[in-house]
């Protein structure tokens, strides 16, 4: 059913969209389970780390063997190194780590599946994800995901693959069934950058069952296109993905399963190219006024309705699909990223927007309500005047909810990069700075963060440093946030 303009600016006068607190650069204004926080001082002042005593673990103490900075009492330990760690058979860890999940594993186990981010062919990359035998989509292919056991105590690794020739996979989403869905960020097709198959697609990788892994399978019904992420609503059976794309501004897409399809591991591969409806949204706000672009919420608190447009040619076989949509259509955003399913729906980063959005910022999170079909926007980050200097945040990526409470987020931005933690009242504080220098002493360059989240007792944080590629685990005095 269609939700109409009239519908929604009625519901608005009675719902309201929410105490809207202005962000500044570094500030988070909402966080989980908030749907209008107050703003506090230190909040309303966006000044990270600085919300009183209870705030945070204190301020990061630089790293004498120059990776990774935490706060007092807190230590890493590296679980997987490109070009150091080896997998079991005998190859290097492939480079430029991205999305992450854990799951359960043997024993006590932790099982972890990692995207590898590596596109074009695989004679660019001095390590590149192994051609595993019977893993392979498409030989020419650089990418895919490999899989880490981590022992119960940490004291032995394992890694191997769990599927070779894809392509940039970037993030991806758990399922509520115990797999990974890995995600390519790439258009290419066949014959383009090298590639002997079309890429742009999302394959799910079992990290319990090897054999299950065998023979991959794209599942074209969830379209291709520049994926990001992808989470699942485990009540509805729909799946929400997101597109890092520009020229025109990527799409949030909804993929809504035909009726009678039940999910479970293996079944995704096992529907039709053009099983269920892939969707695109178009937004309206309070007053009934159609959105073009979800940067033109300038107000934390600022909620819009969601009505869902079919997707004409999901794969994309002469117009990418987000090409296919004329002006006035659907609604857009730049550089659309991670995405995590809690409290009945979807967090998702828009990490930021620049001249070819008619607004710029430095980050937002939003929230969407699948029972209400609303977007709320949770997170806004202005724009960073100076990355170089510690302190403020921008370019959120990779989010998980931390079961500690509030959201941790990985920085995707210019100059220093963090994780960092915001609290349910809008409060933010660092966690980690990457001290990892990969440019100059003249010019330094330190790489992104990718693929944060907790193990599955909550005890140990997972976070890559994805240039050059390294898995790091991050235990300490941990509590709640307030």
């Amino acid at each position: 059913m269609s939700l109409s303009r009239r519908d929604f600016a009625k519901r608005s006068a009675y719902t309201g969209a929410g105490v809207a607190l202005v962000g500044s650069a570094g500030v988070l204004a909402t966080a989980p389970g908030a749907l209008a926080a107050e703003a506090t001082e230190a909040g309303a002042a966006g000044r990270p780390g600085h919300g009183g005593p209870s705030l945070g673990y204190g301020p990061l103490i630089a790293d004498p063997k120059g990776i990774l900075a935490l706060p007092k009492g807190f230590s890493y330990k590296i679980i997987t190194r490109t070009g150091e760690t080896k997998l079991e058979s005998g190859e290097s860890t492939p480079s430029n780590h991205d999305g992450t999940a854990t799951f359960e594993g043997p024993r006590g186990a932790t099982l972890l599946v990692n995207n590898h981010e590596l596109g074009g062919p695989r004679s660019k990359w001095p390590h590149p994800v192994p051609l595993a035998d019977g893993l392979v989509y498409d030989p020419a292919a650089s990418g895919g995901c490999t899989v880490v056991e981590v022992s119960k105590h940490g004291d032995h690794v394992t890694e191997w693959v769990g599927i070779a020739g894809t392509a940039t996979n970037c993030a991806g989403g758990r399922t509520p069934w115990g797999t990974w869905l890995t995600c390519e960020e790439t258009e290419d097709k066949a014959g383009r950058n090298g590639m002997t198959k079309d890429h742009g697609y999302v394959f799910e990788v079992d990290p319990h069952d090897r054999k299950a892994n065998r023979d991959p399978k794209p599942i074209k019904a969830l379209g291709r296109y520049a994926h990001e992420a992808v989470v699942v609503d485990p009540g509805r059976g729909h799946l929400y993905l997101t597109e890092d794309a520009s020229g025109p501004n990527g799409l949030l897409y909804r993929w809504v399963p035909p009726q009678g399809f039940e999910h479970g591991r293996g079944k995704l591969r096992t529907l039709a190219d053009d099983a269920g409806v892939l969707q695109a949204p178009k937004c309206y706000d309070s007053g009934g006024s159609f959105v073009d672009d979800l940067s033109r919420a300038t107000r934390t608190g600022t909620v819009y309705g969601v009505d869902w447009v079919p997707v004409p040619d999901r794969d994309a076989k002469s117009v990418s699909v987000r090409k296919q949509f004329a002006d006035g259509q659907i609604t857009r955003a730049r550089k659309l990223e991670g995405m995590w399913w809690a409290d009945g729906g979807a967090y998702i980063v828009s990490s930021f927007a620049r001249e070819e959005s008619p607004v710029q910022h430095d980050g937002q999170v939003w929230f969407y309500d699948p029972k209400r079909r609303t977007l709320t926007l949770k997170v806004l980050l202005g724009v960073n005047p100076d990355p170089s200097k510690d302190g403020a945040f921008d370019g959120p990526d990779n989010i998980t909810v931390s079961p500690y409470g509030g959201l941790v987020i990985a920085e995707d931005g210019e100059g220093i990069q963090h994780l960092f933690g915001a609290t349910e009242d809008g409060r933010t504080y660092p966690i980690a700075r990457n001290e990892l220098n990969i440019g100059t002493a003249e010019e330094p360059e330190f790489s992104e963060f990718t693929g944060v989240v907790f193990s599955p007792d909550g005890s140990t944080l997972f976070a890559n440093i994805q240039v050059p590629g390294i898995m790091l685990a991050i235990t300490g005095p941990w509590r709640r946030q307030r």
